[in-house]
């Protein structure tokens, strides 16, 4: 998972023949090393096409997701592993390294209410589960920490560390996201700092989900301590510009983030990668 990506919410959240196609295609002109492949509905997924896709272009990949309502960890265990299991074995027949995301609950689920001991321990038991399963077919499994407003249960580098402690997993990494660390953490620096031992890949997001470059996210912060970790992952740009409403829901997108994908990609990410390169990241 090394090297420089993005997510293909760019060309498309609907991972069906068409759109992987088009983001494929995407993806390839804009010279990127890897591809980060949205899993809203793994069972409709056709594997077969999207590891031929991805062997014909060269890219490598990574699969995401955030579990839908019935299969929501801290409430439904049993039927989040079962979910999790199908996702993981999709994520594998693709020729993905990793399936990561909100492995532990859903976009968009909030209580009102504190986490409770019995949420965490349920998701513990989902997330020991389902990394164990993962390894067992040789992908690593992650859990990426989002803000307050679309999940109540993990919102911080050090609660994803915490709780990665907690399992005892030697499969789990984190998954950090600018834009939820913008909201969440002590300065991004920290963020970074917390998950360090852990950390493999990071959304390279603005603060509006915008073009890079053009929000209030601290880039230097952000590379200086990556550079300052020896961050040796992922390097995904995200920002979405295709939300089918599901998707748009749980993320509260009601506007357009960005003129099109083009402005994104023409003005985002040439700004991120200078940044990864004056680092010395890439």
């Amino acid at each position: 998972m090394e090297g420089f990506g993005v997510h293909t919410s760019m060309w498309t959240m609907n991972w069906d023949r068409e759109g992987a196609e088009r983001a494929v295609a995407g993806a390839l002109e804009y010279g990127v090393d890897f591809i980060e492949i949205p899993m809203l509905r793994p069972s409709e997924i056709d594997t077969a096409h999207t590891a031929a896709l991805l062997e014909k272009s060269g890219l490598r990949a990574i699969c995401s997701l955030g579990l839908p309502e019935q299969y929501w960890a801290s409430v439904n265990p049993e039927g989040a592993i079962e979910y999790l299991q199908l996702a993981i074995d999709k994520t594998k027949a693709c020729g993905a390294e990793a399936l990561s995301g909100v492995t532990f609950g859903g976009i968009g689920q909030r209580t009102g209410t504190t986490p409770t001991q019995g949420e965490y321990d349920n998701i513990a038991k989902v997330l020991d589960a389902s990394s164990r399963y993962a390894k067992s077919v040789d992908l690593l499994f992650g859990i990426e920490p989002v803000n307050r407003y679309e999940n109540h249960l993990i919102n911080t580098g050090w609660q994803a560390r915490d709780m990665i402690e907690r399992v005892g997993s030697d499969n789990i990494f984190i998954h950090l996201d600018t834009y939820h660390m913008n909201i969440e953490e002590k300065g991004a620096g920290n963020g970074i700092l917390d998950a360090r031992d852990y950390l493999k890949y990071i959304h390279l997001s603005e603060s509006d989900r915008g073009t890079p470059g053009e929000g209030t996210c601290d880039w230097d912060e952000i590379f200086a301590t990556l550079k300052a970790i020896d961050f040796k992952g992922g390097l995904a740009m995200e920002s979405f510009i295709n939300m089918p409403p599901e998707v748009g829901f749980g993320l509260a997108v009601w506007r357009p983030v960005a003129e099109s994908h083009d402005e994104v990609m023409s003005k985002g990410l040439p700004f991120l990668r200078n940044k990864a390169a004056q680092y010395r990241l890439i």
